[in-house]
């Protein structure tokens, strides 16, 4: 979601400015600059943000420097400019300065002078031209920052297709664990009841059932299965045209149930280190989806 646009466009009318930022962020954020000339334009700005941008954080800039720009009227405050020849006079007479007020200390004295700029009287269908331009220019800004984000998604795309690989593999290695496991843990327990019958009679047919309900509750073919029906969720996901960051990130929250669950279930030599490696792909995967708008 991050990336960074700037461009100027100068027209016979005005030089438009547009720098646009994009950082990761949950939901989108904007956040526009835009000069009061141009207050009328905001809603449909927002407008071209909100098309192509679903998250982040966006600060959007625009600067105007309109070329017929105003004559700037000069105004003389006459009391002042009075009450300060009066003054210089009384100066005089009493032998602490000499010589005439002249121009240049009125320019010096900000009380005595005041430099407006007037405004600039904008035709309607010059000012129209002038939102036209600026829509385009924001476009255009918008569109060099979707490449840049086009590009970077194509590092994270290929970067969260790996670690998906490595997940389905890491899930076959837990099936294959935890089936090991339980073929184990029934061998071990046929073992234990026939060291106990040599002392205590024993219904073999009830503990058989024993056996087979207490090697069931290991058995993950449940969470296996919703787990693949995730990955395969997440490859569907990822190779549409909607923007998918939140449902990854939800997606990676329910793949991380799964194998907790499996870590609670399986029994089995490699099922710790199998289920920890899982737990730090999800975790990389998770930090890494946060850039996915």
């Amino acid at each position: 979601m991050t990336g960074f646009a700037s461009l100027t466009h100068e027209d016979e009318r005005a030089t438009i400015g547009i720098t646009v930022r994009a950082v990761n962020h949950r939901f989108l954020d904007v956040q526009l600059r835009i000069p009061q000339s141009l207050a009328e334009l905001e809603p449909r700005v927002r407008g071209l943000l909100q098309k192509r941008l679903a998250r982040g954080r966006v600060e959007l800039a625009i600067s105007l420097q309109i070329r017929n720009a105003g004559t700037p009227t000069v105004e003389l405050n006459a009391d002042f400019a009075n009450a300060l020849a009066a003054a210089i006079e009384q100066a005089r007479e009493r032998g602490l300065v000499s010589g005439t007020l002249t121009p240049g200390d009125l320019l010096r004295l900000p009380q005595a002078i005041t430099v407006r700029d007037r405004p600039v009287d904008v035709e309607p269908a010059v000012e129209a031209q002038l939102g036209a331009s600026v829509e385009a220019a924001v476009e255009q800004a918008l569109a060099d920052l979707d490449a840049m984000r086009v590009r970077e998604g194509g590092h994270l795309r290929a970067d969260l297709d790996a670690r998906r690989l490595t997940l389905a593999h890491l899930i076959e290695q837990l099936q294959q664990a935890a089936a090991s496991g339980r073929v184990d843990l029934e061998a071990r327990l046929h073992e234990r009841i026939r060291e106990i019958a040599f002392e205590l009679p024993v219904d073999q047919a009830m503990l058989a059932q024993e056996i087979v309900r207490m090697a069931g509750r290991s058995d993950i073919s449940e969470e296996v299965t919703r787990f693949r029906a995730h990955l395969a969720h997440w490859l569907a996901l990822a190779d549409g045209e909607e923007p998918c960051g939140r449902k990854l990130d939800f997606l990676l929250q329910e793949m991380n149930r799964e194998i907790n669950t499996i870590g609670s279930k399986a029994d089995g030599v490699r099922i710790a280190e199998l289920i920890i490696t899982a737990k730090a792909e999800l975790e990389k995967m998770r930090e890494q989806v946060q850039n996915v708008e």
